[in-house]
C-alpha cells in the first residue's frame, strides 16, 4: 500500500501508524512558539466556505486549569492537570461574522446564516473537521495529543468560555509523551469493512 502513496514512510508513521493518543507526558513545556508553527500548518486545511469556526484557547495559567479541572470527568482530571499544555478547541458559533474576510468573493455571506441552531450546526461540523487537522499539527511537531471528550461542555462553556460564543468540542491534552503513556493498540476496521462502491 505504501507505493501508493506520497508521503513518505517516516511522515506516514509520525502522523498515523506510530501516533497515539498520549494519556501522560513529561514536563517538556509547549512553548507558543510550537503552537504558533501547528496553527499555520492546520489553517490550510479545507472548510465549507473556507469558515474556518475552530478556536484554540490554551489553558495556561494556574486559575484557568483550576477552573477546567473543575469540569472534567474523574477518569480526565489528574492527566489533564499533569499535562504540559490544555487546550480547548471550540466551535466559535459567530463564525459567519468573519466570512467577508475568509470568503470575500461572495457578497452577503455573512447574513446567509440567521438561524442560530443551523449556524451553530454549521460551526460545529467544520469546527470537528479542524480538530482532526489539529491534532495531526500537534503529531507534525514531533509532539503527542491527547484529546477528550468526558467533560461537562456547558460548564466549560459558562465558565471559560463566556461571552465568546463558542462551543466546547473537544479537549486536548499537549506534549512529549511520558512514561507508559499508551494504551496498547485496539483493532482498526478492514478496508472491506469501510469502503464500498456504487
Amino acid at each position: 500500500m505504501n507505493d501508493f502513496l506520497e508521503l513518505s514512510s517516516d511522515a506516514q508513521d509520525l502522523l498515523f501508524r506510530q501516533a497515539r493518543t498520549a494519556n501522560s507526558f513529561t514536563d517538556e513545556p509547549v512553548t507558543d512558539e510550537q503552537v504558533a508553527a501547528i496553527q499555520d500548518l492546520v489553517k490550510f486545511g479545507p472548510t465549507a466556505m473556507n469558515s474556518q469556526p475552530l478556536r484554540i484557547v490554551l489553558v495556561r495559567s494556574d486559575d484557568a486549569r483550576a477552573r477546567l479541572l473543575k469540569h472534567m470527568a474523574d477518569g480526565n482530571r489528574d492527566k489533564t492537570a499533569a499535562a504540559p499544555l490544555v487546550a480547548i478547541l471550540a466551535a466559535d458559533t459567530d463564525f459567519n461574522e468573519h466570512l467577508p474576510t475568509v470568503f470575500p468573493h461572495a457578497e452577503g455571506a455573512k447574513d446567509w446564516f440567521p438561524d442560530p441552531v443551523a449556524r451553530e450546526a454549521t460551526a460545529r461540523l467544520n469546527a470537528g473537521l479542524q480538530i482532526g487537522y489539529f491534532i495531526m499539527g500537534v503529531r507534525a511537531a514531533g509532539l503527542a495529543a491527547g484529546p477528550m471528550t468526558g467533560f461537562d461542555a456547558e460548564g466549560i462553556d459558562e465558565d471559560l468560555l463566556a461571552g465568546t460564543g463558542y462551543k466546547t468540542m473537544v479537549v486536548v491534552n499537549i506534549g512529549h509523551p511520558g512514561e507508559n503513556a499508551w494504551f496498547d493498540r485496539l483493532p482498526r476496521l478492514e478496508h472491506e469493512q469501510v469502503v464500498t462502491a456504487l
